[in-house]
C-alpha cells in the first residue's frame, strides 16, 4: 500500500487552512510542499514563512522539495521551518554528497529529485546516503502538467538498483499521478505518490485520497 503525499501546490491558497486540515483528516501520510525559485525552474511558489505555518498544523511529516539553485544555502532554514524529509535535485548540486551529508546533519531524512531528463544511474553512488528518491514524472515548475509514460520503466530501473543495495530506500513519484496510472506505477515499484491536481480539484479529495492509498 503506497505513502500518499498530496501536494498543497495543487490546493486554493486562499483556503490553505482549509486544504491542510483535510490532509490531516484523510489517509494521507505526508504533507508535499514545494518551493520554486524562478531560476531552476520557470515557476515560483512559496518559501520558508508559509511552509512555518503549514507546520504549525500539520500533524503529519512534511516532505519539502526544493526546485532551487544553491539549496545548501537555505537548507538550515528549511529545518529551522519545520521541514521533517528535504529534497534536493541532483540537477542543481555541484556537491550532491556534502548536501546529502548536510541535511542528515541537522536531522532531517535527505532526498533527491531527478528530472525526466535525467537517468537515474547518476544516482548510484549516493544512493547509500538516502532516504528516498523522487522520480519526477512531468517536467517541474507547474502543476496539472500530463504525466511521462516513460516514468514507469524508471521506476523499474531505479528498483532494480536499490534492491542491489540491500537498503530500504523509497521510490516517490511526482506530477501527473492520477487515479488511472497510480497502479501501474506502485507495481513498478513505487512507495509513494505525490498527488496534486487529482486531489485538490476533485469533488471529494479524501476519497480520491483513499482510492490512491488503495491503488
Amino acid at each position: 500500500m503506497p505513502l500518499i503525499a498530496p501536494s498543497l501546490l495543487a490546493s486554493d491558497f486562499l483556503h490553505l487552512a482549509d486544504a491542510c486540515k483535510m490532509v490531516n483528516e484523510s489517509e494521507a501520510d505526508w504533507f508535499h510542499l514545494d518551493v520554486m525559485d524562478g531560476r531552476f525552474v520557470p515557476n515560483i511558489s512559496y518559501g520558508i514563512p508559509v511552509i512555518e505555518h503549514i507546520r504549525k498544523v500539520a500533524r503529519k511529516p512534511c516532505d519539502v522539495h526544493l526546485m532551487i539553485e544553491e539549496p545548501e544555502k537555505l537548507t538550515p532554514a528549511f529545518k529551522m521551518a519545520g521541514a521533517d524529509m528535504l529534497i534536493v535535485h541532483l540537477e542543481t548540486c555541484r556537491n550532491l554528497h556534502s548536501n546529502i551529508q548536510q541535511i542528515r546533519s541537522l536531522g532531517m531524512k535527505p532526498a533527491v529529485a531527478v528530472n525526466p531528463h535525467t537517468p537515474v544511474e547518476l544516482l548510484k553512488d549516493i544512493l547509500f546516503d538516502l532516504h528516498h528518491v523522487l522520480i519526477m514524472t512531468v517536467n517541474p515548475g507547474f502543476g496539472g502538467q500530463s504525466f511521462i509514460p516513460h516514468s514507469i520503466e524508471k521506476v523499474r530501473e531505479l528498483r532494480k538498483m536499490i534492491a542491489k543495495t540491500g537498503k530500504e530506500i523509497l521510490i516517490e513519484v511526482d506530477g501527473g499521478i492520477t487515479l488511472e496510472n497510480a497502479a501501474s506505477l506502485v507495481e513498478a515499484g513505487a512507495d509513494i505518490l505525490v498527488a496534486g491536481s487529482s486531489v485538490f480539484q476533485a469533488k471529494d479529495p479524501a476519497r480520491v485520497i483513499h482510492l490512491l492509498k488503495n491503488s
